[in-house]
């Protein structure tokens, strides 16, 4: 598919509600309100076309962009392509699933979400703490530094309910994470979790919930589930 017939098919399967709902949740025009189920069934159409990622990306349309994280090969993402993608992803869907997904399963995975995370902007530093989170729930335990990730366990506990409203979203998720993924931090996760408590995130028009991680992390554990690796963390 070519990129004007990408956007027509867009355009096609976009809806007012969908619209109104992204709106609600941070997004801004352009965008046509593509619900995502619609979005991955596109990705057989557009395959792993990397100059196409890079153009829906590029247009700053919301629902483009998304597709773009959806069909991009991360392995072939240079370090200057995704810092150019985590510099226009400004607001949560982009910023906290496309570059982080897209990031995490790149040859650069560590060195952005470390710098990323220390960002003082917010909508980058979330980004960060998002790579670094999907990093280590696809990378084996004993390939992940669990020092740097026990010095972010760390971090989050002293530091969370004073840090900027979406990166405490995504810290929260990020003990979570490691809390269900690495095996050998998992207790040490669940006592930052204790420790930090409710996290209160301004969602504003929303019906989102950020989640307890304590009882997230019990859902988790009850399923058999701690430490079972994902095989992909692009959705």
């Amino acid at each position: 598919m070519t990129f004007i017939e990408v956007m027509a098919q867009l355009e096609e399967l976009g809806t007012e509600q969908t619209k109104t709902t992204f709106i609600r949740h941070g997004a801004q025009e352009p965008l046509f309100g593509v619900r995502i189920g619609d979005l991955k069934k596109l990705v057989k159409q557009v395959k792993k076309d990397q100059p196409l990622a890079l153009a829906l990306y590029n247009s700053g349309n919301s629902d483009a962009m998304y597709l773009a994280g959806l069909s991009v090969n991360p392995k072939t993402m240079t370090k200057e392509q995704l810092q150019t993608w985590v510099s226009k992803a400004y607001w949560y869907m982009p910023a906290e699933y496309t570059v982080a997904g897209v990031t995490a399963e790149s040859n650069f995975a560590l060195e952005l979400a470390r710098e990323w995370l220390l960002s003082d902007t917010e909508s980058i530093a979330t980004c960060g703490w998002s790579t670094y989170a999907n990093y280590a729930s696809i990378t084996a335990d004993e390939d992940l530094d669990l020092d740097e990730i026990r010095s972010l366990l760390h971090q989050v506990q002293t530091t969370i309910h004073g840090e900027r409203n979406r990166v405490r979203y995504t810290m929260n998720t990020f003990v979570i994470t490691i809390a269900a993924y690495v095996e050998p931090l998992h207790q040490e996760a669940v006592q930052v979790a204790n420790e930090i408590g409710k996290i209160h995130v301004d969602v504003g028009q929303t019906a989102c919930k950020v989640p307890l991680a304590t009882e997230y992390i019990e859902k988790i554990e009850s399923r058999g589930k701690i430490g079972v690796k994902k095989k992909t963390c692009i959705c």
